[in-house]
């Protein structure tokens, strides 16, 4: 096993389910990923570029318009992600919280993965949005192929007007919120791993109290306790960036404020994509281990990374975080 000071601070290309053996037990403060979902095959040649070129559509977080639902597909997912997860468990300091990006179709899938893996699972956030595009599919295209005459098919499509495929436009995405059990009393625990507890000095708005709903659009206005997080600008992601599914920095940086108290936390991201969680714990001054298997991807990641320091070097950096916290602090919490 090597040491963790080869991983720190560094975005590895690798099979995460090959790194993870390599990191030291009880070594991580926190765990924020989002995983992929495997939603056509589950093997070692998954290649979400393939699978979405073919469908037209994104493989992960979403299904292709009149995808045959495929019962399998959520147990191999949980099976994969129990490994996964008991791994996390392993590297995780007692106390640690593990947050895990999910989809509403898998997230029962997940939860349980999480669950039996060990962890107790202490709540779910939910991320509110509206810009999406709805799955569902017409069924006109089917009665144009029915053996029937035209005035049949014409009666057939007027009585089912506005009837589509069971694919309603997703407008929320769940986190699963999960903690390794402590070995002693949650202080005895924190003086001891400085990890266990909740920062609930991070508040927006009119000092509410942290809550698990984010919201991106005015819809925060029917909802009470939310804070208003948004979603990821074409500047944030880098003009490069052709990553699907990118997170908020915002939310990736709430949830580490929310979780990490030490100066010297590390915060492990298994899937880390194109370097969101590794960006939001430089910015907050944490250390951080991102994985990736796409090449590609941890490419991007080191370049974002790059751009972060020579911000922090020119003095960029802490205008824009102070320009930051006072647009934080105009949100108003209903």
């Amino acid at each position: 096993m090597m040491k963790n000071k080869d991983f720190i601070n560094k975005i590895i290309c690798a099979d995460t389910m090959k790194l993870l053996p390599e990191i030291e037990s009880n070594s991580i403060d926190v765990a924020l990923t989002d995983p992929p979902y495997f939603l056509d095959k589950l093997d070692n040649n998954w290649d979400h570029e393939k699978v979405a070129s073919q469908n037209n559509q994104y493989a992960i977080k979403s299904l292709p318009a009149g995808m045959k639902f495929d019962r399998e597909q959520g147990k191999r997912f949980y099976s994969w992600y129990f490994e996964v997860s008991k791994e996390i468990f392993r590297v995780l300091k007692p106390g640690g919280f593990f947050f895990s990006f999910s989809s509403p179709r898998l997230y029962h899938r997940m939860a349980s993965a999480i669950d039996d893996a060990g962890f107790e699972i202490r709540d779910a956030f939910m991320w509110l949005y509206t810009q999406n595009q709805a799955k569902a599919m017409g069924v006109d295209h089917f009665i144009k192929k029915m053996n029937i005459d035209r005035k049949t098919k014409e009666k057939i499509r007027e009585k089912l007007n506005g009837w589509k495929t069971p694919q309603i436009k997703s407008c929320f995405e769940p986190i699963a919120m999960a903690q390794k059990p402590a070995d002693q009393t949650y202080l005895n625990n924190m003086l001891k791993h400085e990890v266990g507890l909740l920062n609930t000095n991070i508040k927006i708005g009119n000092n509410m109290y942290p809550a698990n709903v984010f919201t991106v659009d005015s819809i925060n206005e029917l909802i009470d306790k939310t804070f208003l997080l948004p979603k990821p600008t074409k500047k944030e992601k880098g003009e490069y960036n052709n990553h699907k599914t990118v997170k908020p920095l915002a939310i990736c940086e709430y949830l580490i404020k929310l979780s990490a108290f030490s100066k010297n936390a590390v915060i492990l991201d298994p899937f880390v994509g194109s370097g969101t969680t590794a960006l939001a714990a430089k910015r907050l001054g944490k250390n951080y281990i991102g994985v990736d298997s796409n090449e590609k991807y941890v490419k991007i990641a080191e370049r974002r990374l790059k751009e972060i320091d020579e911000e922090i070097k020119s003095g960029l950096f802490a205008a824009k975080e102070k320009k930051e916290k006072k647009f934080q602090l105009e949100f108003q919490v209903v």
